[in-house]
């Protein structure tokens, strides 16, 4: 490895201990350094999750397929339900195109931020790499054990303002579920039958 490399693995990781309150076990906390480590360094990613997005008079939910890089943007194409499969968005640089034949796709924003269904990959991904993690632990999901992580403002207390949870199999150190909050409620709730991240093999 590099010098350039080791001295920008160095400073990654003194971003990371600057942007974490962890409250959990050392044990969880080092789990929830070594992941943000991961996201940085992060080529891409891949997966599918089951989308519900919670409109409190509407829920829409959707299975999406994605697939990207951090240079080239993400692609998300709906498989399901029927009616809305085959609509694909491109996010790329903070912009998003949806791609459609004939088809309406409820995409407005869930929160007086203007948060949208599609960005709640992105606002997983910069939870991951930027956010400021206020909560970590230890808790069972079914028969796996997980590590729950919270980042939200570091000014704001909890269940209120926006938050980001996550939550990945210890044991895998794979993303299992995420959900964006406002103000305690829960907007987005995605659940990832398969998650990869792609990383450089150099």
């Amino acid at each position: 490895m590099g010098a350039k490399k080791v001295c920008t693995r160095m400073i990654s990781l003194l971003l990371l201990c600057l942007l974490c309150g962890c409250t959990g076990t050392d044990s969880d906390n080092n789990l929830t350094l070594e992941l943000r480590s991961d996201f940085l360094s992060r080529e891409g990613c891949s997966g599918v999750m089951e989308l519900t997005a919670d409109y409190g008079q509407r829920v829409y939910a959707y299975t999406v397929e994605f697939d990207g890089t951090v240079k080239d943007g993400m692609t998300l194409v709906i498989t399901a339900p029927e009616e809305v499969a085959g609509i694909t968005a491109n996010i790329h640089e903070g912009q998003t195109y949806l791609e459609y034949d004939g088809v309406r796709l409820e995409t407005g924003p869930v929160n007086e931020e203007g948060l949208s269904p599609l960005d709640a990959l992105p606002t997983f991904l910069t939870a991951m790499e930027s956010g400021y993690i206020a909560e970590t632990g230890s808790e069972m999901m079914g028969e796996t054990e997980v590590l729950r992580i919270c980042c939200r403002d570091p000014e704001t207390d909890p269940g209120q303002g926006l938050e980001t949870v996550l939550w990945f199999d210890k044991a895998q150190k794979t993303l299992l579920r995420g959900e964006v909050r406002s103000d305690g409620f829960t907007v987005i709730q995605c659940e990832f039958s398969a998650f990869i991240l792609k990383q450089s093999n150099t």
